[in-house]
């Protein structure tokens, strides 16, 4: 192995560390925020934990990819990944809620540039016969922290303290942070840009507004409340500004002429569509195990091993066969599985073996595993070195977004159920104590539980999330029908990158 290949693996191993740090870092928190208020108080404000980090990671991806563009990749990986370890320590000695939640806001500046630039990076240093696999590597990599974030997070919190699920970014972060800095050395040319100020500002004020209705409705305040119009109203106001905005720049933040490209129009559709269906899966197979089955939180986190395993296959599949087929064909199998999966998932019941849930999320998890890898090449098919950075942000911001909205609308609906399904009940129902609904949760509380007053309970959960999963074929069907517009593009090798088949 010469010099070249070896800087080139240890380039990649920093990038995957980076990825996995920035990857895991909300749901690793998640698990941590029952000791964290516990030690810091604040009950009525550890939302903005979340919120606050998921407000400035969205706001920086497209801004750190057009700068990566303008100014190089390196520099803008290196600057994340350094404010993202600022962030780190600071929310580790934070005092209060309100410290930790500033010092989060910090650390997801920083989370904003990494995944979009390290995909970027991979792009740029390898050809488009070996992009495939390694995307498929990355890809892998950043289904499987949804997974292993929470075991991880659990394990701290247990057996140190919750600081280290902070503490811990530090000497991963460093290491990524020398093998880049050391072994990377850029080649793109870089050609002189002017930085859009006023795009910059008008997405990131219309991104935190969105993220705030997003994230503070129906918790902090109703949905019907002057908080949540007046956010909406922002969102909108702003949008439009930015729009403006963007017509009139020079160079751009988001470049609008990429859209009249079917296969990146229907990309970014797809991420959307991807993020907001597979975070659920996420969120609510762990619960469905601990307020259906009664299994612990830790039996609970390991259960989406099988997703992870699912998903790494279709990754690594995807990125396998983009030389061989057009992207199309190859999208054309993940949403097969990916509502194939979800639909079964949709037709489980209490008395559902553990065997047959295994099976289907690893069906659903070989479905979204697929878009991992395949949709940022998709992204950057056919474009110039200088526009690949703006591209692959957008589309991890579009899949983000997806995240959020999904999350949100998915869980008031399985709220909304829920409680229905209680109401449905009658007076068997109504012994659970709502005022302490995470009693289902917990085996110690849930043995001291009436076998008269918890079967309804626990029928009223399943249905409430099984319902949910029929509803995310909604936003599936709608991706199938997406598929369709992406084309015969497909990635080819050889003295001409990409070639389109269109």
């Amino acid at each position: 192995m010469d010099a070249s290949q070896q800087h080139t693996r240890l380039v990649v191993a920093g990038l995957l560390l980076g990825i996995f740090m920035a990857a895991i870092d909300n749901t690793i928190v998640a698990t941590a925020l029952g000791s964290i208020v516990s030690d810091l108080g604040g009950l009525d404000q550890f939302v903005w934990v979340t919120s606050a980090y998921m407000v400035t990671v969205l706001a920086g991806m497209p801004i750190f990819g057009k700068l990566s563009d303008m100014y190089g990749r390196k520099r803008f990986f290196i600057i994340g990944l350094i404010i993202f370890l600022a962030g780190s320590a600071l929310c580790g000695i934070a005092q209060n809620i309100t410290q930790l939640s500033i010092f989060r806001a910090i650390q997801g500046v920083g989370g904003g540039a990494l995944l979009p630039i390290a995909f970027t990076i991979v792009f740029d240093i390898f050809p488009p016969e070996k992009r495939g696999k390694m995307t498929g590597l990355l890809g892998a990599l950043f289904g499987s922290a949804s997974v292993f974030g929470p075991l991880i997070g659990a394990y701290l919190t247990e057996y140190i303290s919750w600081h280290w699920v902070f503490y811990v970014n530090i000497p991963i972060g460093l290491l990524s942070v020398i093998l880049v800095g050391k072994f990377y050395h850029e080649k793109a040319k870089l050609e002189s840009q002017k930085i859009d100020w006023a795009g910059a500002l008008t997405l990131v004020a219309g991104v935190v507004s969105l993220m705030f209705a997003l994230e503070l409705g129906g918790k902090e305040f109703s949905w019907t409340s002057w908080q949540s119009y007046s956010l909406f109203g922002s969102f909108v106001l702003f949008l439009i500004l930015f729009l403006v905005a963007e017509t009139k720049a020079k160079d751009p933040i988001i470049s609008f002429w990429m859209f009249k490209s079917r296969l990146f129009a229907s990309s970014q559709i797809l991420a959307f569509l991807y993020g907001g269906s597979f975070i659920i899966l996420t969120i609510f197979i762990p619960i469905f195990v601990q307020a259906v089955y009664g299994g612990s939180a830790t039996s609970a986190g390991y259960i989406l091993m099988p997703l992870m395993l699912g998903s790494v296959v279709g990754s690594g599949l995807a990125g396998a066969f983009m030389t061989k087929t057009s992207y199309r064909s190859i999208m054309f199998v993940s949403i097969s599985s990916f509502i194939a999966g979800m639909g079964l998932l949709s037709t489980m019941t209490p008395d559902t073996g553990r065997l047959l849930l295994t099976l289907f999320m690893i069906l659903s998890g070989f479905g979204v595993g697929f878009s991992f890898s395949l949709l940022p090449n998709a992204s950057i098919h056919n474009l110039d070195p200088r526009f690949r950075g703006s591209a692959n942000a957008t589309n991890a911001f579009f899949r983000s977004l997806g995240m959020t909205i999904g999350v949100t609308i998915f869980g008031a609906i399985q709220t909304k159920i829920f409680i229905r399904e209680l109401e449905n009940a009658g007076s068997a129902g109504s012994g659970f104590d709502m005022g302490n609904p995470q009693g289902i949760f917990q085996p110690e509380v849930r043995e001291q539980i009436p076998p008269g007053v918890l079967e309804p309970v626990v029928n009223a959960m399943s249905d409430s999330i099984t319902a949910m999963f029929l509803f995310a074929l909604i936003p599936l069907g709608a991706a199938l029908i997406t598929v369709f517009f992406m084309g015969k593009t497909r990635l080819i090798t050889g003295k001409k990158e990409e070639v389109s088949a269109n």
